[in-house]
């Protein structure tokens, strides 16, 4: 099929990729502008603008594409058969959306109507679920709410933060949308259940900060779920630092006060949680300083046995 494919981030790549393996004609990719990156805010191009330019593709980048004629009269000549958007990242027109003859699926990563919106990986891993999946569905003009073409569920692996959680999920997206597409005209959607939906807002820095009052399990899901972004944090002594893994620990403590540091040894850092929980510091980044393991930072003696983590 002729295809205009909407992506933005390297979890797009995997689909885009498994479109032109299978045969595809890509005419058209249309991603978001390049931004500023990295500590020295130098200007970056998204991921699948890289991918694009490397496979010859004509790609298109444009700020706000509602309001920008230019890339509905770029697909009008291309003249797709259909648009498919893998986390794009703007929110797509009736004008492009009904376009070609087969409209626009959306590679959507939960399993619809649960988790619509823009951070269903990081919710379901937040919320201790312990399966989610993916979701391929005809695009509308209210979000996530489009009929249902195909569905498929994994486990979510013990452990397992939102980026690796993230990119499993680009491989079987990818793969259950090619499947949908050589059986597009076999598919009949499924309407979903509006009554069994639920939301996945985006998440903010500020929803980061570690609460050592919450038990340690609620701990460890905010940790990967928010691995790598937008990240969780705590601070030492009024020094904020990041908390990039850990684990809960199996056991309990009697006479410590959650934030407290009970223990420190190889492993990392044993921090007191609510309901006389443990969870276990394993890595971490200090304020302007580079990732290292938790116990490496103990060195430093900033850290010991009864300091409290705010």
């Amino acid at each position: 099929m002729k295809i205009a494919f909407f992506g933005s981030p390297t979890i797009a790549l995997p689909a885009l990729n498994s479109l032109i393996q299978a045969g595809h004609e890509v005419k058209l990719v249309i991603t978001q502008p390049d931004r500023p990156a990295g500590r020295g805010k130098k200007l970056t191009p998204p991921p699948v603008k890289v991918f694009a330019q490397d496979h010859g593709l004509i790609c298109l980048q444009h700020e706000k594409i509602k309001a920008d004629g230019q890339v509905l009269t770029a697909l009008k000549q291309a003249e797709p058969e259909i648009n498919v958007v893998v986390a794009y990242g703007q929110i797509i027109p009736a004008s492009i959306i009904y376009l070609p003859p087969y409209k626009t699926l959306n590679v959507h990563f939960s399993l619809l109507p649960k988790y619509r919106g823009a951070a269903p990986v990081q919710w379901a891993i937040l919320n201790g679920d312990r399966t989610t999946g993916v979701t391929i569905m005809e695009l509308n003009e209210k979000m996530d709410q489009g009929p249902i073409l195909a569905q498929e569920e994994v486990e979510i692996l013990p452990g397992e933060n939102a980026h690796e959680l993230e990119i499993r999920l680009s491989y079987l997206g990818a793969r259950l949308l090619v499947d949908t597409l050589a059986r597009i005209n076999e598919i009949m959607p499924v309407p979903q259940a509006t009554e069994l939906a639920t939301y996945a807002p985006r998440l903010t820095k500020e929803q980061g900060q570690i609460n050592w009052q919450e038990p340690a399990q609620a701990i460890d899901f905010k940790v990967r779920a928010f691995f790598p972004w937008p990240g969780t944090y705590s601070y030492l002594a009024g020094k904020k630092f990041e908390i990039l893994s850990g684990q809960p620990l199996a056991g309990a403590y009697t006479a410590s006060f959650p934030g407290e540091i009970i223990q420190i040894d190889k492993p990392g850092i044993y921090v007191a949680c609510g309901q006389n929980t443990i969870y276990l510091i394993e890595r971490i980044k200090p304020e302007s300083k580079k990732e290292m393991p938790a116990y490496a930072f103990s060195l430093s003696g900033k850290i010991k046995t009864g300091t409290k983590l705010g």
